[in-house]
């Protein structure tokens, strides 16, 4: 397979081969858990190679342990048809059992396979161990050393993946061949979700004051942080900051009741509260805010982030976890997870700084669809190259 640096993949590692950039070219992607950001990862993959022929089979998002490990027999058995066509390509989320699903039909071992991670199983806070993890990172163990190259949306999900291999593989009491963890860097490489174009918007659901306007994106979700937020919101309540804000983000029957905490005690600064069904108020609420609040203790890259920065919002984000490959050390608050009071401290100060010089926010143009298009063909391309085409 043509050489491609494990780090940051660029349009410079684009060889010749058998195809151009204008070819149709047959791909077949499974995405095995379509959550929103998958799906998301899916519409810039088709509108980047419009011309290519997509195969495309999902499964929803729900029943996490079960859809991990039974992707490959229900599609093995229901969609085998259309998994034995005639593809050149074959890209697959993380989440698909591809070990598995390419003995259970053989065609698809002779296609020039991509895992793609949107997320690793590895580099979950420890409150949160769900039922079953230990299988699934398995499956995506086996799944990364079936796939013949690996992308991953960030460093950080990266490196947290082939270190948890490692850990994992330390553990297991016998028999485990030396050089796993090297092979799979080997063939790791670095591919971001790119931004897709945002249709610029008027403000929307702000109220027409000065005061500074917060926008809080993330599932309601223990990983994203609710108890440092309300840390957060009340001490700018005792600092007597005069700011709006809105969070937003999809909701849970079993959601964190911080939730229901933040939306009572701070009812007076919210504009708005839980998600947003209407993408173009959404926009319209981003390109409003002023700057875009994260309090998550997990994320890979973290797009809803992105996409505010994009619309013009100042990031205040945590000192961890992919934000450090993304926005620079001025935009970034001490990370303290142990000491929950310290770290909303130090997310107060900067946001009260923010407030105070109302800085640029950082430049997302090499994020976009049209910066990543290289990036993408070329590692597609030569993964393509690197076998020979199914009869």
């Amino acid at each position: 397979m043509p050489a491609i640096s494990p780090g940051y993949c660029s349009a410079s590692t684009t060889t010749g081969g058998a195809w151009s950039p204008t070819d149709a070219v047959r791909v077949l992607l499974l995405s095995a858990y379509a959550a929103q950001s998958h799906r998301y990862w899916q519409r810039g993959l088709q509108q980047m190679f419009p011309h290519w022929q997509w195969s495309v089979l999902s499964l929803p998002p729900r029943h996490f342990s079960w859809r991990v490990r039974g992707n490959p027999l229900y599609w093995g058995l229901a969609e085998r048809q259309a998994l034995e066509q005639n593809q050149q390509l074959l890209i697959a989320t993380s989440m698909v059992d591809l070990a598995t699903l390419r003995g259970l039909v053989p065609a698809l071992a002779a296609i020039p396979s991509v895992l793609y991670f949107h997320e690793n199983q590895f580099a979950f806070p420890q409150h949160r161990q769900r039922h079953g993890l230990l299988e699934a990172q398995m499956v995506s163990l086996y799944g990364a050393l079936a796939a013949d190259t690996l992308a991953f949306n960030s460093a950080f999900n990266r490196d947290s993946f082939l270190e948890g291999c490692e850990s994992l593989l330390t553990r297991l009491p016998d028999f485990v061949p030396p050089g796993i963890v090297e092979g799979l860097r080997n063939k790791a490489r670095v591919l971001p979700v790119p931004l897709q174009p945002m249709k610029a918007e008027e403000p929307w659901g702000w109220r027409p004051d000065l005061s500074l306007r917060i926008i809080w994106s993330a599932r309601f979700e223990h990983d994203k942080g609710g108890e440092a937020l309300y840390l957060i919101l009340q001490r700018l309540e005792q600092a007597e900051l005069d700011y709006q804000l809105a969070v937003t983000g999809q909701q849970f029957r079993n959601s964190p009741s911080v939730f229901s905490r933040i939306r009572e005690e701070f009812a007076h600064r919210l504009v708005q509260f839980g998600f947003v069904d209407a993408e173009s108020q959404y926009r319209s609420l981003q390109a409003g805010a002023d700057l875009v609040l994260s309090t998550a203790a997990h994320e890979f890259q973290g797009l809803a982030v992105m996409e505010a920065v994009a619309a013009g919002c100042v990031p205040v984000v945590p000192d961890r976890l992919a934000y450090r490959e993304l926005y620079p050390e001025d935009f970034r608050y001490a990370s303290s997870p142990q000491q929950p009071e310290a770290e909303a401290d130090s997310a107060v100060a900067l946001i009260r700084q923010v407030a105070a010089e109302k800085p640029s926010p950082p430049d997302m143009g090499r994020y976009t669809l049209t910066a990543l298009q290289p990036a993408y063909e070329a590692l597609l391309h030569a993964v393509q190259d690197s076998q020979p085409l199914p009869s």
